[in-house]
């Protein structure tokens, strides 16, 4: 604890300080820099101990230490913990001041934290064994530390356990350790020490070595520098002498003390060494020394009180005390209105958060809606079978039988049945095994076949690099382009026809061609009937909406081309689509 001479060359000293720091106070609240302030607050304590004012200080340690435990700085919580507790403990407050150091050692690294640990247990232990325990630890530490201001308080401290002891020569040998210390880097706790070992002497009736004591002060250029400190020293030696009782001797300082009073300014020093004098002049009945130094008083009191500069910097203190509160409140209600914006500004995005979840929810759950329409959709399509082809098929079935052929009626009707329960089972998936579809194209074409045996020879072909079991494919695409083929071109030629199916792999795509040798697009739609073009546009209609569908869906590129063949007649069918595997 370094407190520094200039404290005492000027009596106004402390106003200055306090002013310069509210300034910076100021700015720190205007920039909203709370750290400066937490700084500003710590200095204006630091400034108000140093003084002597413990109370004051423990104001401004309580607020700076406040915003400090905000930022969580905990080098400046363990700075401010320990000056809050010395100046609390110096008010006598030993449940908080225990609290701070506690809380400075909680926070502090291992040499601060044995040292705040050890004034913890100095205050709150009831042993004098224990107290000097974590006392002496402290000087040890203190020495190494080179903490002058701390080691001269451990002194002291270790004094007032020789006291309580009745260790007399111990006592007085810390508290002169303790002086010597102080004298040159911290003056306040110096004068403090004094008063302690001038008062040690009194109370044990050595009124040569207290007075001794004090005189050694007077000496010192931290009290001669500063008048008000040594009126003060001259009446504490004054009153030693009336407690000796030579009051001679008291009523010759306590003048000397008085004209230094009247020739600084010290308005209120004077009037307690006015009052002091008469009770002196009282007791040896002299009542003329006594009102004439009451008229004296009297009659300097204007130019006194002109002259009196703690007068005019109390009352800057005040007003500048003032103002920080105004500061503090201000800055109180702009926190508040910046909470009641932020509560305005997180309950606006809270609520835009919420209506935009509310949208994605609706976006998702409509778009799931759709999805399983078209699911829906999608499975009606391929649930569609051409009527058309079930009544010819039955007719079929049933010209077999008019004509006594059960043999060719029962294969097909077996053939027919295969292929409808593969169609049936298989009505429930959007992809299936290539395999599977392979099958079931293989049975349509046998089916389609028996019907038009002098029609069209078919082949189906497929890349081996494919894998039938792993791969997907829709099921029963193909399948309405093969019966174009045959119903809308092959079946109309005189002679026979063909129909090649192949499947090939080509990079990430599989690439199914039909090629037959029908009478093409052109030569079929003239010889349809209404009912047959009406027929093949729901056919086709329904191919091309599964096609839009399934690429809507999963993202697919199926491409469908169909044109005629350049070089001779019938017709080629192109689809290409992405692999799509388990």
């Amino acid at each position: 604890m370094i407190f520094g001479n200039k404290l005492y060359s000027q009596e106004n000293t402390v106003v200055q300080e306090v002013q310069t720091q509210s300034r910076k106070l100021k700015k720190a609240v205007d920039t909203k820099n709370e750290s400066a302030q937490a700084d500003s607050y710590y200095n204006i304590g630091e400034t108000f101990f140093n003084d002597g004012n413990f109370s004051k200080s423990e104001e401004y340690y309580i607020k700076a230490k406040s915003i400090y435990e905000k930022l969580n700085d905990k080098v400046n919580i363990e700075k401010v913990s320990r000056k809050l507790a010395q100046s609390q403990e110096k008010q006598n407050k030993i449940t908080p001041a225990i609290y701070n150091y506690n809380r400075a050692a909680e926070v502090s690294y291992s040499k601060s934290r044995a040292v705040n640990s050890n004034d913890a247990t100095r205050l709150s232990s009831t042993s004098p064994e224990l107290k000097a325990q974590a006392i002496q630890q402290n000087i040890e530490i203190t020495q190494k530390e080179n903490d002058k201001g701390d080691l001269a308080a451990s002194y002291s401290q270790m004094a007032d356990v020789n006291i309580q002891q009745k260790d007399i020569p111990k006592a007085e040998e810390n508290l002169n350790n303790a002086y010597k210390i102080s004298k040159k880097e911290a003056p306040q706790q110096a004068l403090e020490i004094n008063q302690k070992l001038t008062d040690f002497y009194v109370e044990n009736k050595n009124f040569d070595k207290a007075i001794d004591t004090k005189k050694k002060v007077l000496k010192e250029d931290f009290v001669k520098e500063n008048s008000q400190k040594e009126v003060e020293q001259i009446q504490e030696l004054a009153d030693i002498y009336i407690k000796k009782n030579d009051a001679g001797e008291a009523i010759s300082l306590l003048k000397k003390s008085y004209g230094i009073a009247l020739e600084k300014g010290h308005t209120l020093e004077a009037q307690k060494i006015v009052k002091k004098l008469d009770s002196l002049y009282s007791v040896s009945e002299n009542t003329d020394a006594s009102v004439q130094l009451y008229r004296d008083f009297i009659g300097k009191l204007p130019d006194l009180v002109s002259k009196d500069r703690s007068l005019i910097d109390s009352k800057i203190l005040e007003d500048t005390e003032q103002r920080i509160a105004q500061l503090e409140k201000e800055r109180e209600l702009k926190d508040e209105l910046i909470r009641k914006k932020n509560i305005f500004n997180y309950s606006l995005i809270g609520a835009l958060i919420l209506l935009t979840g509310l949208i994605i929810f609706i976006f998702r759950t409509l778009k799931k809606v759709q999805i399983k329409n078209k699911k829906i959709a999608l499975q009606s399509l391929r649930r569609e079978m051409n009527p058309h082809f079930i009544f010819n098929s039955l007719n079929s079935v049933n010209q077999f039988i008019a004509t006594n052929n059960e043999l060719e009626a029962n294969q097909y009707l077996t053939k027919f049945s295969k292929l409808m329960r593969g169609v049936m089972e298989n009505s429930t998936e959007d992809f299936i095994p290539f395999q599977q579809e392979l099958d079931l194209l293989q049975n349509y074409l046998a089916l389609e076949k028996t019907r038009f045996a002098d029609k069209f020879d078919y082949k189906i072909e497929a890349d081996e690099n494919l894998n039938t079991q792993s791969l997907q494919v829709p099921g029963m695409l193909v399948q309405p382009f093969l019966e174009n083929a045959i119903w809308h071109g092959l079946r109309y030629r005189t002679t026979k026809g063909f129909l090649k199916l192949n499947f090939q792999k080509s990079n990430q795509y599989l690439k199914i061609t039909i090629e037959d040798n029908g009478i093409g697009i052109e030569e079929s739609k003239k010889q349809k009937t209404q009912h047959q073009k009406t027929r093949e546009g729901r056919g086709m209609k329904n191919t091309l909406e599964r096609i839009a569908l399934l690429n809507d869906l999963y993202n697919q590129d199926i491409q469908c081309k169909i044109t005629d063949k350049k070089n001779g007649a019938g017709v080629f069918v192109e689809i290409s689509y992405k692999f799509v595997n388990k």
